[in-house]
C-alpha cells in the first residue's frame, strides 16, 4: 500500500493514519495534541495537509493528518500554499496567549512548541492585546507548573487520566479560559506523573529538581542508562553538567518501558549528589574513630587486612597469599553490577562468595531462574504485556513494587476497546472515538491480592488471603488441566461486588488468544511462581500464546541469581563461629537482609569488616574499612533484568580523586595479593573473563558494543554540537580549555566532539535531529513511529525458555521454600486461610516510594515517603479497640516494633501488612503471623 505526499509514493501501513504516515518516512509536519501512545483527538488542527480525491482534483480540501486514514492511492500535499498558511495562522492563535519566556523557561531548547513555532514559519507576534492569565499551583516536589505557557492540547489530561489512570489532575473552565490542574493545590498523587514533564510539547510543566540545578539541554552531556529502581530494566538517560548529575530521562525501548517512566525511576537518582554519600576511603583508628585515608593507603590497608587473615588460617607454600578455606568471605549484592559481582566472586574464591539477599529471597530467586529455563511459556517483555488479552495476577501488588509493569497492565485492560473498534472498522489511533465506543468494555484482568490496589477500576480483584491466593492458583491449573469444561471451585469475592470462581478465571484465560500469568518474589510464596509457570505452560499446550512474567526486587536480583553464591545466613554463621575472619561486603546494607541481631552478633565477631560502597549505611558505620564505590552514574556495568535481558549502563560522569568502580577496587586487591592473576583495565576485560568462567552469562558481552567501537573513526559525541563548551563551564576558574578525558568502559567521548548519527541503539547518548530539538524527535531513530529503534532492541535475552517442553506433563508445585527442581508429584492443595484470635498474618506492603534503597535518599522522593504504618481491617481494628492513627505493638518471634495504625477497608479480615524497606523500618521475616 502506498499513499501520494507531494508527488512523492511512500509506502504505508493501512493501520496508520497520515500523520505517522508522515513522520514515519522522515518528512517534516507540525502537530501538538497527537502522541504516538495516546493516539488522535484533532485537538489543535496544527498537522492541516491538503487531499486531494485523485490526480484530477486540482482544489482539493484541508484535512488533519492525525484524523484521516492512509489508505492506498491517498494524495495529500504537506506543502501546498494554503495549508502552509493555515498551519501558521493556528500556530499564531494557539501564542495569542502565550508569554513568549523561551529565554527563562526550563523547557528551552527542548520544547516542542519551539520546533513547531519555526517548522509552521511563525516568526513575528502581531498580537498585542492583554494576554488571559492563570494562577500556578504547587504539584508536589517532581512537577513544576507554569499555567500561562499552556496551548490546551491535552495531551497531560490524556496521558494523567486516560493513560495513566490518575483522577487529580483534570481540565477545568471552557473555551480560553480551560485550566490544566489540580481542584486545589498539592502533590500530584500518580506516580507517573513525572511523565507531564516530556509529554507537554510546552513548558506548563517542568522538572521542578532540574529547576534547581538548571542547564539548557544543549549544555548537558548524556549517557544511555538503565534504571537502577526496581527489576523491569527500563532504559534511561542520564544527562550530568560539571561532575553533576542533572536529570533522568527516558530512554525508549520498545519492548519495555516504552515512551514513560515511573516517577521512582525519574526521580530517584538524587543518591548520587548527596553530599553524605561516601566520597573518600576511611579506616577505623585505634580510638575507634574513622579518619579519612587516600586511595593507595585504603587499597594497601585491604591487602594487609587479608594478608592478616590469611596467615592465621595457615597458608601453603604453594599457594602464599591464599585464604584458609573460608577465612575471607565476600557478600554480594543485588544492586550492584554483574561485573562487580564477578570481581568479588573471583577475589575470594566461588565457595567463599555469599548472595547478599534474605535466605527465603535468595530461593525464590534460584526458583525463578529454574523457571526461566524451563518454563514451555516465554517471558513476556512489558510490550507483550500490553498486547495480551487476558491476564491473571498472583499474589503481587505490582502498582508498588513494579509500576511500570502496572502501567502496562493498564494498557492491557484496553485490549477488549480495541477489539471492539475493530469490529466497528475504528482504527486504533482514533482515541476519543473507541473510549466513547467501547465505554466499560475491559479486558479480563484478574487481581488476586490481600488488600486493594491501583488496577482496581480496570481489574476483577480478588480480596484473598496469602494461603488462599495459592489455593485459587491450583484450582485455576487444575481447572485448566481438566478439560474445556468449567470446574466447580468454591467462589470468590470481587471488588466489583460479583463472585467469580477459578473455573471462571480459568475459562477466561482459555478464551484468549494471547494470556498473560504474572507472579513475583515478594509475594514472599514460590509456589505462586511454580503455579504462575504451570498455568501459562497449560495454556501453551492449550494452544495459546501465553506469556509468563516473574517479578524480582532489584535491579540486579536476577543477574546476582544467576552468579550463585551462598546463603547469607551462613556467612553470618561463619563469622559468629570463627570460621570467617574477614568479610567484605559489596554495595549492601545488611540490616536490610537479616535480623538486626544477628548482623550485630556477626560483625562483631568478626576479625575486619570492608564496605565498598557509595552510600552511607549501618553497615557502613560498623566497618573497619570503606572503600568508595562509583554509582551508575559514575561507571559502566551489565545489568540483567527480570526477563533476563541484560542491559549495559554508561557512565556519564568522571568520580571524586578517591572514587572507583567496585570491580576496579576487587581487582586491584586481587592483583596486588597475587601479582600473576589477571588484570583488568577495562570493562571488556571484566566481560571477556564472566564470559570465560560463566558460560550462561557469556551473553552480556553482548548487551552493547565493545569500549573500542569507532564509526567513521570516532568516538561517539556524548554532548550535543550545541555546547556551549568547558571553556564557558570553567569561566571561573580558567578560560585555557584542557582536553577531555575519555572513559576506558564506553566508546563514548567526553563531550560534543565525535560521531552523531544512526549507531546501535544501546549507544544512543540523546536523541536529536534537525529542527527536532525535544524528546518528540524521537520518531527520526525509529522504524515506524510507536514501533522498534532501528537496529532493533537494546540488551540480550540470556535465558531461552524451554519451548520444546510445551507437549510434557507440567511439573508439580513446590512447597513454600523447597529447593528441589521437581517437587512432589501430587502436592496437598494448602488448607483454606482460617484467621487465629489474637493473632494476626502479617504480609509485607512494598511501598513505590521508600521501600527501595536508593530512591528513598533522594531528597525528591524523600518528600514522598508516607511514615511506616500497619493495615488493618476496620473491622479488625474494631477488636483492639484501635482507631486510625493509634499506635500499636507488633510482635513476631524475630522482630518486635510499635506503628501506627492505618484502616484498610478492603485488607482481608485477619490478615494485617507492615511497610517494609523503608529508611526507618527494621527487616521483617515475612509472612508471619503476629
Amino acid at each position: 500500500m502506498a499513499v501520494l505526499v507531494d508527488g512523492r509514493e511512500l509506502a504505508a501501513d493501512p493501520r496508520q493514519n497520515l500523520l505517522e504516515v508522515c513522520l514515519s518516512r522522515g518528512l517534516d509536519l507540525p502537530y501538538f495534541c497527537w502522541h504516538p501512545a495516546l493516539g488522535s483527538v484533532g485537538a489543535c488542527r496544527q498537522c492541516a495537509v491538503k487531499h486531494f480525491r485523485d490526480e484530477h482534483d486540482p482544489q482539493g480540501r484541508l484535512v488533519m493528518a492525525c484524523m484521516t486514514a492512509a489508505t492506498d492511492g491517498t494524495r495529500i500535499s504537506i506543502t501546498d500554499a494554503e495549508a502552509v498558511a493555515f498551519r501558521a495562522s493556528v500556530i499564531e492563535w494557539l501564542m495569542s496567549n502565550h508569554p513568549h519566556d523561551c529565554p527563562v523557561c526550563e523547557e528551552g531548547g527542548e520544547c516542542h512548541l519551539q520546533d513547531m513555532t519555526l517548522m509552521s514559519g511563525h516568526v513575528y507576534r502581531r498580537y498585542r492585546f492583554r494576554k488571559r492569565t492563570h494562577r500556578n499551583q504547587y504539584l508536589g516536589p517532581f512537577v513544576k507548573h507554569e499555567m500561562n505557557r499552556c496551548i490546551a492540547c491535552y495531551r497531560c489530561v490524556r496521558f494523567y487520566r486516560n493513560y495513566a489512570g490518575g483522577r487529580d489532575l483534570d481540565v477545568f473552565g471552557a473555551h480560553n479560559h480551560v485550566y490544566f490542574g489540580r481542584h486545589s493545590d498539592g502533590a500530584l498523587e500518580s506516580e507517573f506523573s513525572g511523565n507531564l514533564v516530556e509529554v507537554c510539547p510546552t513548558g506548563v510543566f517542568t522538572d521542578k529538581t532540574l529547576s534547581a540545578v538548571y542547564t539548557r539541554k544543549w549544555d548537558l552531556h548524556g549517557s544511555p542508562s538503565v534504571c537502577v529502581h526496581c527489576g523491569l530494566g527500563c532504559n534511561t538517560f542520564a544527562n550530568g553538567r560539571d561532575g553533576e548529575l542533572r536529570r533522568v530521562i527516558n530512554r525508549y525501548h520498545h519492548q519495555i518501558n516504552g515512551y514513560f517512566l515511573c516517577d521512582r525511576g525519574r526521580y530517584g537518582h538524587g543518591f548520587v549528589n548527596l553530599p553524605s554519600r561516601v566520597q573518600v576511603p576511611s579506616q577505623r583508628q585505634s580510638d575507634g574513630s574513622s579518619q579519612p585515608i587516600e586511595a593507595a593507603s585504603a587499597l594497601a590497608a585491604l591487602v594487609s587486612l587479608w594478608r592478616e587473615t590469611t596467615a592465621a588460617g595457615e597458608p601453603t607454600a604453594a599457594d602464599p597469599v591464599a585464604a584458609a578455606p573460608g577465612a575471607v568471605i565476600g557478600i554480594g549484592s543485588p544492586r550492584a553490577s554483574c561485573e562487580a559481582n564477578f570481581a568479588l566472586r573471583a577475589l575470594v574464591g566461588a565457595e567463599c562468595f555469599h548472595q547478599g539477599v534474605a535466605d527465603a529471597e535468595r530461593a525464590l530467586l534460584s526458583a525463578v531462574v529454574r523457571l526461566l529455563r524451563a518454563s514451555p511459556a516465554p517471558i513476556a517483555t512489558l510490550q507483550e504485556v500490553e498486547a495480551a488479552d487476558a491476564a491473571l495476577v498472583l499474589g503481587e501488588d505490582v502498582t508498588e513494587s513494579a509500576p511500570r509493569l502496572a502501567l502496562a497492565l493498564r494498557q492491557m485492560a484496553r485490549q477488549a476497546a480495541f477489539a471492539l473498534a475493530g469490529r466497528q472498522k475504528i482504527p486504533a489511533w482514533q482515541d476519543d472515538s473507541i473510549r466513547d465506543l467501547a465505554r466499560d468494555a475491559r479486558t479480563p484482568l484478574f487481581i488476586a491480592c490481600a488488600d486493594s490496589t491501583r488496577l482496581d477500576d480496570v481489574a476483577i480483584a480478588l480480596r484473598l488471603a496469602p494461603p488462599d491466593i495459592t489455593r485459587l492458583g491450583y484450582e485455576v491449573l487444575q481447572s485448566l488441566e481438566a478439560s474445556s469444561t468449567p470446574q466447580a471451585a468454591e467462589p470468590k469475592a470481587t471488588a466489583r461486588g460479583a463472585e467469580t470462581s477459578a473455573g471462571q478465571i480459568a475459562d477466561a484465560l482459555r478464551a484468549a488468544e494471547r494470556p498473560l500469568i504474572v507472579a513475583g518474589v515478594t509475594a514472599g510464596d514460590d509456589r505462586l511462581l511454580h503455579l504462575a509457570a504451570a498455568i501459562a505452560g497449560a495454556l501453551q499446550r492449550a494452544g495459546r500464546a501465553a506469556r509468563l512474567l516473574i517479578t524480582v526486587p532489584e535491579c540486579n536480583s536476577l543477574g546476582l541469581a544467576l552468579l550463585g553464591g551462598a546463603p547469607l545466613s551462613s556467612a553470618l554463621e561463619a563469622l559468629r563461629a570463627g570460621r570467617a575472619r574477614t568479610v567484605l561486603i559489596l554495595e549492601n546494607d545488611l540490616y536490610r537482609r537479616a535480623e538486626h541481631a544477628a548482623v550485630d552478633t556477626a560483625l562483631e565477631a568478626a576479625r575486619h569488616v570492608v564496605v565498598i560502597d557509595h552510600t552511607e549505611h549501618a553497615t557502613g558505620r560498623r566497618a573497619e574499612l570503606i572503600l568508595p564505590a562509583a554509582t551508575f552514574a559514575e561507571s559502566s556495568g551489565t545489568l540483567i533484568n527480570c526477563e533476563a535481558r541484560a542491559q549495559r549502563f554508561f557512565q556519564l560522569l568522571s568520580p571524586p580523586a578517591e572514587v572507583a568502580a567496585s570491580w576496579r577496587w576487587l581487582n586491584q586487591a586481587a592483583c596486588a595479593l597475587d601479582p600473576a592473576r589477571e588484570r583488568w583495565d577495562t570493562l571488556d576485560e571484566v566481560l571477556a573473563a564472566i564470559a570465560s568462567e560463566l558460560p550462561e552469562l557469556a551473553g552480556i558481552a553482548t548487551a552493547a558494543p565493545s569500549a573500542q567501537l569507532r564509526i567513521a573513526g570516532s568516538r561517539i559525541a556524548s554532548a550535543p554540537h550545541r555546547e556551549s563548551g568547558r571553556t564557558a563551564m570553567h569561566a571561573n576558574r580558567t578560560v585555557h580549555e584542557p582536553p577531555p578525558s575519555a572513559y576506558p568502559d564506553g566508546p563514548f567521548s567526553n563531550s560534543m566532539e565525535g560521531y552523531y548519527g544512526q549507531m546501535p541503539p544501546a549507544l544512543y547518548p540523546y536523541f536529536w535531529a534537525p529542527a527536532w530539538n525535544s524528546e518528540q524527535g524521537l520518531n527520526k531513530f525509529q522504524q515506524e513511529v510507536g514501533g522498534p529503534l532501528r537496529g532493533g532492541p537494546a540488551g540480550t535475552r540470556l535465558l531461552a525458555t524451554a519451548a520444546s517442553a510445551a507437549t510434557e506433563a507440567p511439573a508439580a508445585v513446590a512447597p513454600a521454600g523447597a529447593a528441589a527442581t521437581q517437587p512432589a508429584a501430587s502436592p496437598a492443595m494448602p488448607e483454606p486461610f482460617a484467621p487465629r484470635a489474637g493473632e494476626w498474618l502479617l504480609i509485607a506492603r512494598q511501598r513505590v516510594f521508600g521501600s527501595d534503597e536508593l530512591s528513598a535518599l533522594a531528597p525528591a522522593v524523600a518528600e514522598r515517603i508516607r511514615p511506616a504504618a500497619l493495615e488493618l481491617n476496620p473491622e479488625d481494628a474494631a477488636l483492639l479497640g484501635v482507631s486510625e492513627g493509634d499506635w500499636v505493638e507488633i510482635q513476631t518471634p524475630a522482630v518486635r516494633q510499635a506503628l501506627p495504625a492505618e484502616l484498610h477497608p478492603a485488607l482481608v479480615r485477619g490478615v494485617a501488612a507492615i511497610s517494609v524497606g523503608l529508611p526507618t523500618q527494621p527487616w521483617w521475616p515475612l509472612p508471619a503471623w503476629a
